[in-house]
Parts: structure tokens; sequence; C-alpha cells
């Protein structure tokens, strides 16, 4: 890998966006519950928001039984877009989104969006954000073949970025997150303001554990982030 211009290997940090950038998660548990009861699927709200942050096919997979109709799977998860797309203009980015990756991108390290959602969804919650300033590369689900926990939407963004798993740090709210930033000994820091609790993100392997954005950007300093940019100074 070539040096960065300061002679060091390049560094970054890769972020989930919904449910740790974009207050999201319950939006889609909604709109995946809703998409289930068209097809006739009564599953409860709870059980679907533990799992939002999986891929739509695995979660659909997790959640249905195993002996149902798999030809309709394509149209639940169809229905779900569709009803979350309803809910873009409740849209909003959580306190310190913004100025979390401004901070990194200062700092120096190179900034990802190592999101898995549709493109269409992406554009939109990118223009939440407002900081296409300080993001250096986003994916989508087009990126990659399997989705989380498998880690290829992690491998997409960091390939995007010229990254080594090594040099970066994964910013996640879900069970999932976590376990795809293992699959490739990436650190994850974890936020509870997509509502799974910090123990349960910690025993998924998160190595920090924050309220939300504005949390982790007052305490960078002290954060798997904050001792990537002490390896750059």
């Amino acid at each position: 890998m070539p040096p960065s211009p300061s002679g060091t290997r390049r560094r970054g940090v890769l972020f989930d966006v919904d449910g740790t950038l974009i207050d999201s998660s319950y939006l889609h548990t909604v709109s995946w519950w809703g998409a289930f009861r068209q097809f006739g699927y009564d599953i409860p709200m709870a059980s679907i928001h533990y799992l939002v942050g999986m891929g739509g096919d695995r979660l659909v997979d997790t959640l249905l039984p195993v002996d149902r109709d798999r030809s309709a799977d394509a149209d639940i998860m169809d229905s779900h877009g569709a009803l979350y797309g309803a809910h873009w203009p409740s849209l909003r980015a959580f306190d310190g989104s913004k100025d979390l990756l401004a901070q990194c991108h200062a700092g120096g390290l190179a900034v990802a969006l190592a999101s898995s959602a549709r493109e269409k969804d992406l554009q939109v919650m990118k223009g939440i954000l407002d900081a296409d300033a300080f993001i250096d590369a986003a994916t989508s689900s087009k990126d990659a073949e399997e989705s989380k926990p498998a880690p290829d939407i992690l491998a997409a963004a960091l390939e995007a970025i010229d990254v080594e798993p090594a040099d970066a740090v994964f910013v996640g709210d879900a069970v999932w997150d976590m376990k795809a930033a293992a699959a490739l000994g990436i650190p994850a820091v974890g936020v509870t303001c997509g509502g799974i609790s910090a123990d349960v993100l910690r025993e998924a392997g998160a190595v920090d554990v924050y309220e939300g954005p504005a949390d982790l950007l007052r305490n960078l300093a002290g954060s798997a982030i904050g001792k990537l940019l002490n390896r750059g100074s």
C-alpha cells in the first residue's frame, strides 16, 4: 500500500449509517412490520427491531417460517422498501453526526459510509447528513455479495478508501455491525442510539460503546478512533 503524504499508512474510519448517523432504526422496524402483515405474517416489532441492521434477505429468512413460499421473499423486501421510502421526510441525522465526520476527516482519517442500504435510500441519507465534504467513499447494497453480518460491505468500503483492516475502526449500532467488523479484525465502536443496549453491543464485540455520535465526539480522544488518530501524530 502506498504511504500517505505524512509517511504513515493510510488510516480510515467506517460508519454504518442507519441507526448510527441517521435516526432510522425504528422506521425500518415499522416498515418491515407493515410489509410482513401485507403478506399475512404477524411478526412482533421487538423481534424485527433486534434484527434491523442485518441484510434484508437474512432478516426475512430469520423471521419467517422455514416452510413458507419463498417466492414471495423478494416482494416482501420490495414492500419494506416502499413503506420505508414513505418515511424519508421524517428522517433526521443524530446530533453530532456531521461534526463527528468532520472531526475524523480533519484528523487525517479517510471516512467511508459502510452502508448496506439501497442506493436510493443512501442518497437520501447523505443529503440529510449534508457532510459530503468529509466523506471519501460510500457503499450501498449493490457493493456486497453477502449482507451483514457477513463482512462484504466493510471490505468494499475499505477497498474504496484504500485502507487495510488493521488501520481502520468501524462505528455501528447493531449486533450485526459488530460481527461484521470482527470477521475482518476491525475494532468496532458501538452506539446505542439505534436502540440496542450497551451490554448487548459489548457482548457482540464492541470495544467502546457510546450513546450516539455526539457522545462519541465528546469522548473521541479516548475512543478507538482517538487511538487511530494518535498513530499518525
